[in-house]
């Protein structure tokens, strides 16, 4: 593999950006969702102990929200703290490199592993455990400046850890696609899962609407595709073959582009993408920057070796085809103008598989490993210099070290997919990983493992009441609720609640604590909580006075289809009422009050007295300028003023202007290339800098006062045009001198004659005083 400073410096930027768009989206519902008043507050997940040491309470929650009580902050104000840094450190980072370093990285793995601690069901999806891991993983990959000023350049070890992020990418890709078949879930093993899909999923775009009028045999055949894509294509990742490589870098783009375009996955799918820079090298990046590349000539066995891999190349692409056309059966029918595919395989037959092929995966990953340390371990010895060799090594031992204990502790949750892999594993593989398990470093990923919502999304409606007569609907402002209103695009940022209103749906509301949770807090009209559902208070129906009674009904949604004119109709949703889904209760009421209590959501935080410290003033003052805002709107201007902010800071300074001497050569900088303007012209090889020359020109002008003089009388208008043609004139007393530079100078020997006959027509020509042949000397 090439050069990989340029990926690892373009994944290293969009960490900082993910981060800092996480940050901001957990910012902006912290108050509704972990407040003293909120659905959860975080508070109950610290249970504070005077007989507990600090280091015990971070051992059992590894979380920096037990320094609270030392600093004189509440939890709320804590978590709305870490919440800040973390955005501000990150969106700094964003924009000055110096700051992408082990050091800040692993200060924004901290402060979102504090925050995950007590999150609770709102923080566990598997794209913040994936974040947490990717996050671990850049405090490796990034470079450690220890030493302010220190060089950044690529390091030795650095393949090694950055081959830890094309690894993680496996997991993630295998593992998704695998157990989309071991579910057995009938939507996936029929090929109709994405017909269900842009429907069903959480929080759908407009987009998806289109995507779900596609014919069904599309449809089917863009799950053969998604299959392909997420179980062999990733076994490219390893491929000692660069367009094999790149190939399953387009391939892996193409499917997280189309996700992103269907669905809002918040910052999932720019997780995956940043990932996917682990499969780049230098040479293409700058193929994307339109840089030139500098190639050696090909020789024949370079040729042979070319013509070779490209044999190769195409021999693993037509067997991916015509694997997926055996095993999904794919077939062309003419007279329909389309494609019938169908599983070809049994679940036996996958298991069967499975089984083969698990334990060979860690052996290529092992191997590819192998090869990256061995790979760093050569450029370390050739570095030059003891110190420094010694340096690189020694850096080498401890990354590498670190690379395969990383590797070593994955294997746990990557034979999660097959059970009889998992038992063959070395038992102080499994202790290790049990050690680290609180801290997130690794994690089991399988995402879409069953298609839900078939015959329909099952949506929850909440509705409210003064009298119990006349029913107000209370709208989301992301999940679907109003038939009439648009699916909307809210990506990088996720609204955690509509999410979780999406798995309540899936079940009864026993199975979500929180709903009753929230159901308390409409009715005592709390704003943080109503935030939640709509950040603008005057489109919220109760935003005058509470509902005095709550209730919820579950419904049926499906996508409208286009008219039979083809027209597009004038809703996007039709629903269909199902059941029930949380009684009518008020405040006071015995089921309600028997449901807080038996979820333990009754108690009150206990009272505090307003602090008057500056950092909780300062936290509060920010959190009253925020309210209100649109938090996708917010994360879009950041994203935004942070990539217009980085084109101006990396924006080439203006070209400097040529040097005379370059000018007086007629245009050639003295390695026989024509000039440009500029660019700087080197000393010739062997020859004097500018300085000494110039000190030379002094010289000769003190030995020479008569003639200056007279030069001076000549030409009273022009002085350093003199002094150029007085230096002339010495070049011609000093033959040894001229001699001694044309012996060192390989250039172009007739341009030297040219210049020096040029020289001689010059002293006989009388003086120009014209204005435009003036110079200025330097």
């Amino acid at each position: 593999m090439g050069d990989i400073a340029l990926p690892r410096r373009l994944f290293l930027w969009s960490m900082a950006l993910i981060y800092m768009s996480a940050f901001v989206s957990l910012y902006m519902q912290i108050p509704g969702l972990y407040g003293n008043e909120g659905l959860l507050p975080a508070r109950k997940q610290l249970r504070y102990s005077g007989d507990r040491s600090l280091w015990a309470q971070f051992q059992s929650s590894p979380t920096l929200l037990w320094l609270s009580p030392k600093l004189g902050l509440s939890t709320h104000t804590s978590v709305e703290l870490l919440c800040l840094v973390g955005a501000a450190l990150s969106l700094a980072a964003t924009l000055l490199e110096p700051l992408r370093d082990s050091l800040v990285f692993f200060v924004l793995w901290l402060l979102y592993l504090s925050l995950y601690q007590v999150g609770q069901v709102f923080l566990y999806f598997q794209w913040d455990n994936l974040l947490l891991e990717t996050g671990f993983l850049c405090v490796l990959v990034a470079p450690l400046c220890l030493v302010r000023g220190a060089p950044r350049g690529e390091r030795q070890h650095d393949r090694v850890t950055f081959w830890l992020l094309r690894w993680l990418l496996f997991r993630l890709m295998f593992a998704s696609g695998v157990v989309k078949l071991t579910s057995r879930c009938p939507t996936w093993w029929g090929l109709t899962a994405l017909t269900y899909h842009y429907e069903t999923q959480c929080i759908p775009t407009s987009l998806a609407w289109f995507a779900h009028q596609l014919p069904v045999w599309w449809q089917k055949l863009s799950v053969v595709g998604t299959f392909v894509i997420e179980i062999p294509v990733p076994f490219l990742f390893f491929s000692p073959l660069r367009r094999l490589r790149l190939g399953a870098f387009y391939l892996q783009l193409l499917l997280q582009v189309l996700i992103i375009l269907s669905g809002n996955y918040n910052f999932f799918n720019l997780l995956t993408l940043a990932l996917c820079l682990s499969l780049l090298d230098d040479q293409h990046v700058n193929f994307w920057l339109r840089k030139p590349q500098t190639t050696n000539g090909s020789q024949p066995e370079s040729k042979r070796w070319s013509w070779l891999c490209y044999l190769l190349e195409i021999a693993v692409w037509s067997g991916l085809i015509f694997g997926a056309v055996v095993c999904f059966d794919l077939q062309l029918d003419w007279a329909k103008k389309s494609v019938t595919s169908r599983t070809a395989f049994t679940f036996h037959q996958f298991n069967q598989l499975l089984k083969t092929v698990t334990i060979p995966c860690i052996w290529v990953g092992l191997l590819s490993l192998f090869w990256e340390m061995v790979s760093s371990m050569f450029r370390c010895a050739c570095v030059e210099g003891f110190f420094k060799r010694f340096l690189s090594t020694l850096q080498w031992m401890v990354f590498g070290a670190a690379a395969v204990a990383m590797f070593s502790i994955s294997l746990v949750p990557f034979t999660y997919l097959e059970q009889d892999s998992a038992g063959r594993l070395w038992p102080g593989v499994r202790q290790a990983h049990q050690a680290v398990d609180r801290l997130q470093l690794v994690n089991s990923y399988g995402l879409f493992r069953r298609m839900t919502g078939v015959g329909g999304r099952p949506e929850v409606v909440i509705e409210g009441s003064q009298d119990r007569v006349t029913w107000t609907e209370i709208d989301f402002m992301y999940k679907p609720g109003n038939a009439s209103t648009p699916p909307p695009l809210v990506t990088p940022h996720q609204p955690r609640l509509d999410w979780q209103m999406w798995f309540a749906a899936l079940g009864p509301h026993t199975q979500a604590p929180w709903f009753t949770s929230l159901v308390y807090r409409l009715l005592q009209g709390h704003s943080d909580v109503v935030e939640l559902l709509q950040a603008d208070a005057s489109r919220y129906p109760f935003h005058a006075q509470p509902p005095a009674f709550v209730r919820a009904h579950l419904y049926k949604y499906w996508f409208t289809e286009p008219k039979e004119d083809g027209s597009y109709p004038e809703r996007w949703w039709r629903r269909v009422y199902v059941e029930e889904f949380y009684p009518t209760v008020y405040l006071g009421d015995p089921f309600l009050e028997n449901m807080l209590y038996q979820h333990g959501l009754k108690d009150k935080a206990s009272p505090r007295r307003p602090s008057n410290a500056t950092v909780p003033r300062a936290v509060q003052w920010l959190r009253s300028q925020v309210k209100g805002q649109s938090a996708p709107a917010l994360i879009w201007s950041l994203m935004a003023g942070s990539a217009v902010l980085c084109l101006c800071l990396t924006r080439t300074p203006p070209p400097r202007p040529a040097r005379p001497g370059a000018a007086r050569q007629g245009g050639s900088n003295g390695t026989g290339q024509e000039a440009t303007p500029g660019a700087e012209t080197p000393p010739e090889e062997g020859g004097k800098s500018e300085e000494e020359e110039e000190e030379e020109e002094g010289e000769v002008y003190k030995v020479k006062p008569e003639e200056s003089e007279d030069e001076d009388k000549n030409d009273p208008g022009d002085e350093e045009q003199e002094e150029e043609e007085d230096e002339e004139e010495v070049c011609k007393v000093k033959p040894e001198e001229s001699e001694d530079e044309d012996k060192n100078d390989p250039g172009d020997e007739e341009q030297a004659e040219e210049e020096e006959e040029e020289e001689d027509e010059r002293a006989d020509v009388p003086r120009q005083t014209d204005a435009s042949g003036m110079r200025k000397r330097k």
